[in-house]
């Protein structure tokens, strides 16, 4: 793993000492639903960091979130078997051959975890003395103090930094600052695995990208996109809209109604609207798949619609998907076509019923032989998959194409302007510096 455009703060694995060290990582394995992991990608990338762990003499102790156990309104943590990490544990066991531990710490009704009590001793030991392969701990998130912001969050990171010697972040998409991410830095010598190295350089493509810049963003809801999709806006030659956020856009820009934008989120695209009106940066799909029924794909109930037929005071039903038909057109395929760099949060249409328009933005992306292919995690890459697995197993070696493991991460990252703004990497940069 080349380490040169790191920046020289970022303590990193392969400088680490870790013979006869007991290691804490911290992965985002967050891949359970319904207590079956959706897709392993996100673990198969952090099989490096594990076997260097391992190959250097390390003693692993793993952890993640799962899920969200936690209520925002009341605090109450509800530890369900659902979001409990013992399918990550089946699945790196089958695939490493190995024996993992998952300590069993009492539960509190709507409490989760209180701690880490000196039951675990008696595995770390074992750990040390290679009877197990390593331990795996519960859901972060049921611990009492992982999204604390009291004292209980720092007891938590100090129970944490007493069960190893040397502490490794290679949660990417874990871009929060909680006790297993942030707090923990401040009590271990710490650095980051492979995957954080990797992302974060890849990122740095995204920051500084060769041009033309080509962005496609996505989302099921205007208000929660509108920072990083401004600083994105700034970023790109190119910028393509789908989903909710293209409907609202249109919504503002057009003085019409489309079902599910609401009049608030409309107001807040107009800045958008003018911003384009002097820039012009936003390519528009013109053909548009209009729905009388938002959950459903019944035959004679949806239709494609022109936003060239659009006029101030039009009313139209719920807009769910791109027309294919919309990525032939001469502006959009040119746009795609010139492009050296492509960034890709975006699924285009209300999946599972609507999913054409999705499909028709990979084909046209992958004829760009040129660019650097840059794909957001989570839905983005899931949806991906899904419709085109024939073309996503032949790019997953492609040096054009490169798929993130947390798309919330990459947005994240882009509003602030910098991958070293994100809280946990600042940590390990503040602990390198003691």
């Amino acid at each position: 793993m080349p380490s040169k455009s790191l920046h020289p703060h970022l303590p990193l694995i392969q400088d680490t000492d870790l013979e006869g060290k007991v290691v804490l990582v911290r992965f985002d394995h967050n891949v359970v639903k319904g207590g079956a992991i959706r897709d392993p990608f996100r673990i198969d990338r952090t099989i490096g960091t594990l076997f260097h762990i391992v190959e250097r003499g390390g003693r692993p102790i793993m952890m993640t979130h799962v899920g969200r156990p936690r209520d925002k309104k009341t605090g109450a943590i509800t530890c369900r078997p659902e979001e409990s990490v013992e399918p990550v544990v089946r699945y790196l066991e089958q695939k490493l051959h190995t024996k993992l531990h998952v300590p069993a710490l009492p539960v509190e009704p709507e409490r989760g975890i209180a701690g880490i009590d000196t039951s675990i001793n008696l595995a770390v030991r074992a750990l040390r003395d290679r009877k197990i392969g390593g331990i795996y701990l519960p859901n972060t998130r049921w611990f009492r103090g992982e999204e604390d912001t009291g004292d209980l969050r720092e007891r938590f990171a100090l129970q944490l930094a007493g069960l190893a010697d040397i502490y490794v972040n290679d949660a990417f998409g874990s871009w929060q600052p909680h006790a297993s991410t942030y707090n923990i830095t401040r009590h271990l010598p710490s650095c980051a695995g492979f995957l954080l190295q990797q992302e974060i350089m890849h990122l740095e493509g995204v920051m500084n990208p060769e041009r033309p810049f080509l962005a496609v963003v996505a989302g099921s809801k205007y208000d929660t996109k509108i920072k990083p999709l401004n600083a994105i806006y700034d970023k790109v030659d190119c910028l393509v809209l789908g989903g909710v956020i293209y409907n609202t856009y249109l919504c503002a820009k057009y003085q019409v109604t489309i079902k599910g934008v609401s009049d608030e989120d409309r107001a807040l695209a107009q800045e958008l609207v003018e911003k384009d009106r002097h820039a012009g940066k936003i390519v528009e799909l013109p053909l548009l798949v209009e729905s009388d029924v938002p959950d459903s794909r019944i035959e004679g109930n949806y239709r494609t619609i022109s936003v060239r037929d659009f006029r101030s005071g039009n009313s139209y039903g719920y807009v769910l998907d791109i027309d294919p038909r919309s990525f032939e057109e001469h502006s959009v395929a040119a746009a795609i076509a010139a492009a050296k760099t492509i960034f890709v949060n975006a699924v285009m249409g209300y999946t599972p019923h609507f999913a054409a328009g999705s499909q028709a933005l990979d084909n046209t992306i992958d004829l760009n032989r040129q660019a650097m292919k840059m794909y957001g995690g989570g839905d983005t890459l899931q949806e991906f998959k899904n419709l085109l697995p024939g073309l996503y197993l032949s790019v997953m070696d492609d040096a054009s194409y490169y798929f993130f493991t947390g798309g919330g991460t990459v947005l994240t990252a882009i509003e602030h302007g910098s991958p070293y703004s994100l809280k946990p990497v600042q940590a390990l940069m503040e602990a390198s510096r003691k």
